[in-house]
């Protein structure tokens, strides 16, 4: 089955975001004109992935936001950081930043429910992350004048390598310790 495994890779290879196993699976059965099984296609995904753990590769098959994308490992972080600061534009603000956090922690979201949290305007931010595609619109509030609803996309899953919202650091995490002042007993 290793012909399985070269067309699963370039799949996944190509693929701009992760790809789901039920995505490889429709690709395949079409080429192959014929029902390729699940368990097969999970079977060769598994040896690449243990393939590309070894040394040999710079880059790692990683499961990420429900599919399978290539990434590359964190030894090699140095040299994509300089990449990547090259790559600037694709980066986002502050503003923009801490308007993706509450869209992402309060979803779904109003504008104006966001602009009460931040204390700002929030229109250029919102519209900057639509345009990035690291939102969409959710529908529209029921409230007074119907103000559009707005959540984390799929984008945003791949943007920032998590599976699920569960995933996202929880306010616990940034707690900071408290001072104690004077002396600690036992």
């Amino acid at each position: 089955m290793d012909f399985l495994h070269r067309h699963i890779e370039a799949l996944i290879f190509c693929s701009q975001e992760a790809l789901a196993v039920p995505d490889i699976q429709r690709c395949l059965s079409e080429m192959f004109e014929s029902e390729v099984p699940v368990a097969h296609i999970e079977n060769a995904v598994s040896e690449l992935t243990e393939k590309y753990q070894q040394e040999d590769f710079a880059f790692g098959l990683e499961k990420i936001s429900g599919g399978y994308l290539f990434l590359t490992k964190p030894s090699y972080q140095s040299s994509i950081s300089i990449l990547l600061k090259h790559q600037s534009q694709r980066r986002l603000s502050t503003a923009q930043l801490e308007t993706l956090s509450i869209i992402a922690y309060k979803q779904p979201i109003t504008k104006s429910e966001m602009e009460q949290i931040r204390g700002v305007n929030c229109d250029y931010s919102v519209q900057k992350l639509l345009e990035k595609e690291l939102i969409t619109i959710k529908g529209k509030s029921d409230s007074l004048g119907k103000p559009m609803l707005y959540g984390t996309s799929q984008k945003f899953m791949d943007y920032f390598g998590i599976n699920d919202l569960k995933d996202l650091p929880q306010p616990k995490d940034f707690a900071e310790e408290e001072n104690q002042i004077g002396n600690q007993t036992n």
